[in-house]
């Protein structure tokens, strides 16, 4: 079994560099402790349903880009960007689930926000300057750590300590909208074969697309590694990350997408002009400790600490706002009262997460096993400063401090038994028990909630591997808790927990040892999931409600071929699916009769899940051929992405939609090897080619007034063509 499953990984890295099996993750991982090879190999995915870009990859792809925009290539991908560059705020949905249902992991480290259960890839600037890897699964994916996969999962590994030599990189990246990107890495190498450091220092800025969506991102990232014996080791990794942005998050009123499509309504004061710090500010640091220790060759203990400091605010300028809802007296001047005032105000949060895992696994020749014991637990405080007002409030004043806390224990277990020469299965179970308590919202500071929830995520898969191929079939069950926003309800109207089953049926071939074919074909049934209706629950606040059954289906399709010649490559990919709600209530405010119409619909699109989803890319590398040594690491690339349209809410209305779009990339990279092991790397690109006009992200919102229905629509266009070039130097 290892054998032909080691044939049939040297078929999938090398030659095709895209998705590997279980025990494929292995032979990739092979540098790494025996401990973190089990943990590796825990992921009980297929081969379609695993996607991965390796290091060297993200090398060539990474120019100040947020991270979404480097897993555009992967099938049922779709990215969009507020500022409409990449850089900044950005988003990605995987078969139609955002971020609030994608499970992000760091070295195996919850990153989702406990409380908004989204992740903010701004808050972790060019954190692919030190990424080894990435894993994207589908499904129900890993259950081990975060709170399992609703849809999709993005697993990333930047424990960059695994060059034992003494190691020195400069990146520089200038692209159009001043976009600047500053990196410089150094390591230490091993040193007296026990310790082994990186420092990395980064700085992006960037003016985006959008007006005023500017960003001033800074991070740095410091992970070493201490070689107690032979049997253990341990390993820190300090990750500390800033962002000043400009608020683009509004998007662009349907009416000036053809006449002004870079407007931006945010920030706009009484005399017409627009305030000048209308920005979002934030900094998050990321503390990791782990502890491996191998006993034999087939068992291994691990321990994981961790900590997250977050802390910053959004400041924004405020017209006409009601001294009533900041708590303070209108002014009464002589006969006249004065309700309300222009005012600057900060909304902060103040967020402790921390936690800790210990994990026992066990290798052998037929059996897979280990156990994973989790603890976390998140503070977060959310308050409310007016450090400005016209009239009518004091500087620097606080009109809400509130508070909300959140523990989790959860256990995961995992076999995978090898019962044949090709065939094994696999099981796990993940029981997830957690308190949510919440003190008060913004706009009703004297609501509470206490809330408990226990969850049993099951998964069984069976395998077959030879040579050649290899198929799984895996079923699975994944539940999760409603969010922050979702609970500000009273005790009668709170939506319960959503439930997912999820069918993933996956087979991959190789012929000639030049082509690679995966399939997968998926069936997600949802029970309660939550989805925005328009209805204002019992407390006044427009939150997502529960839907009783919907469902996601299709099949996504990937090839890659690859001439024994090696100086081309051609792959791409196409998701084909359909994203049903069965019964859909949508909710309008009257604000005629002072109520809300109500209309039902039948088998709707679920919102932002296109149809049809397809990607392309062309590597070319016309040199070798030519036998030009210094010159043979020439790449040109061709990237090529189309999604089908999508609708803005779930109603299916197309007058509420996103029209379809393609675009095009076009990536040059030239290392040039110097001297001895001194490269200069020269890469650049244009993107957008054919300068496309397209949408890739927003809302809608209807009411009725004076007898008639409104429909507003926002969008968030993206950047047309736009360059980047890169300069490069390693050693």
């Amino acid at each position: 079994m290892k054998k032909n499953a080691l044939v049939l990984s040297l078929l999938l890295s090398p030659a095709f560099g895209i998705a590997q099996s279980n025990t494929n993750d292995t032979v990739r991982n092979i540098e790494l402790s025996a401990a973190q090879i089990r943990s590796a190999k825990m992921n009980p995915l297929s081969e379609k349903a695993l996607s991965t870009l390796q290091r060297s990859e993200i090398q060539k792809l990474n120019n100040a880009q947020d991270l979404p925009y480097l897993l555009q290539s992967i099938s049922s991908v779709v990215v969009n960007s507020d500022a409409g560059t990449g850089t900044g705020y950005t988003g990605i949905r995987i078969r139609g689930a955002d971020l609030t249902r994608i499970n992000v992991t760091m070295n195996g480290v919850p990153v989702n926000d406990a409380e908004s259960q989204t992740t903010y890839f701004v808050d972790m600037p060019d954190m692919l300057s030190s990424t080894k890897d990435i894993e994207v699964s589908k499904g129900v994916g890993m259950s081990k750590n975060g709170v399992g996969n609703f849809g999709a999962g993005i697993a990333i590994n930047n424990l960059d300590v695994d060059n034992n030599n003494r190691s020195f990189q400069f990146q520089s990246d200038y692209a159009s909208f001043h976009t600047f990107r500053r990196m410089l890495k150094a390591g230490t190498g091993l040193i007296n074969n026990r310790f082994n450091a990186t420092l990395r220092l980064s700085a992006v800025n960037a003016d985006g697309y959008i007006q005023r969506s500017a960003s001033d991102l800074k991070s740095m990232q410091f992970t070493a590694k201490y070689i107690i014996n032979a049997q253990s080791h341990l390993v820190f990794n300090y990750l500390n990350g800033s962002e000043k942005t400009g608020q683009a998050w509004n998007g662009v009123p349907a009416d000036s997408l053809s006449t002004n499509p870079t407007f931006n309504e945010l920030g706009l004061k009484s005399d017409g002009s627009y305030y000048k710090n209308q920005t979002d500010n934030y900094g998050q640091q990321y503390y990791q400790l782990f502890y491996d220790y191998r006993i034999n060759p087939a068992f291994s203990l691990g321990a994981v600490g961790y900590y997250t400091k977050g802390k910053g605010y959004y400041e924004e300028y405020k017209m006409a706002q009601a001294y009533a809802d900041y708590g303070l007296p209108n002014i009464i001047h002589q006969i006249d009262t004065i309700t309300e005032t222009d005012l600057i105000r900060r909304l902060w949060l103040d967020n402790d997460f921390y936690g800790a895992r210990v994990h026992a696994t066990y290798l052998s020749k037929k059996i897979d096993a280990g156990l994973y014991l989790n603890y976390q637990e998140y503070k977060g405080r959310h308050f409310g400063q007016v450090i400005w007002a016209q009239q009518g409030a004091p500087d620097n004043y606080q009109w809400y401090h509130l508070h909300a806390e959140k523990k989790e224990a959860n256990a995961y277990g995992m076999l995978d038994y090898r019962f044949r020469k090709h065939w094994s299965l696999f099981g796990d179970l993940q029981i997830r028990n957690v308190q949510y308590d919440l003190f008060g919202f913004r706009n009703n500071p004297t609501l509470t909630n206490n809330l408990s929830y226990l969850f049993a995520n099951p998964k069984l898969k069976l395998i077959y591997q030879d040579d050649r191929q290899s198929a799984s079939l895996l079923l699975g069950i994944a539940q999760k808790e409603p969010n922050r926003d979702d609970v500000e309800a009273g005790k009668q109207a709170l939506p319960k927990a959503e439930k997912l089953l999820d069918l993933e049926l996956n087979y991959s071939r190789v012929f000639l040892r030049q082509f690679l074919v995966h399939v997968n074909v998926f069936g997600m049934r949802y029970h309660d999931q939550l989805v925005l209706t328009g209805k204002i629950n019992d407390v006044g606040a427009y939150t997502r409600s529960n839907v009783d059954n919907s469902y996601r289906a299709g099949i996504e399709l990937e090839g890659m071929w690859k001439p024994l010649s090696r100086w081309v490559e051609i792959g791409g990919n196409v998701a084909i699916s359909q994203n049903k709600i069965l019964n859909f209530v949508e909710y309008i405010d009257d604000y005629d009769q002072g109520t809300q119409i109500m209309n039902q619909y039948k088998k709707t699109d679920i919102a932002f899940s296109p149809n049809l989803i397809a990607s392309g890319k062309v590597i070319c590398y016309p040199l070798q051929p030519l036998r030009m040594n210094y010159w043979k690491g020439l790449s040109v690339t061709l990237l090529s992405k189309y999604v089908g349209q999508q609708f803005l809410d779930n109603t299916s209305n197309v007058g509420r939609k996103i029209n379809d779009y393609t675009v095009h990339d076009l990536l040059l990279h030239l290392p040039l090897n110097i001297r001895n092991q001194t490269t200069l790397t020269i890469r650049g690109g244009l993107y957008n080619v054919f300068n496309k006009k397209y949408v890739a992200n927003g809302y809608t919102y209807s009411y009725q007034y004076a007898q008639a229905l409104t429909t507003v629509n926002y969008y968030y266009p993206q950047a047309g063509r736009r360059w980047t070039i890169g300069l490069g130097l390693s050693f």
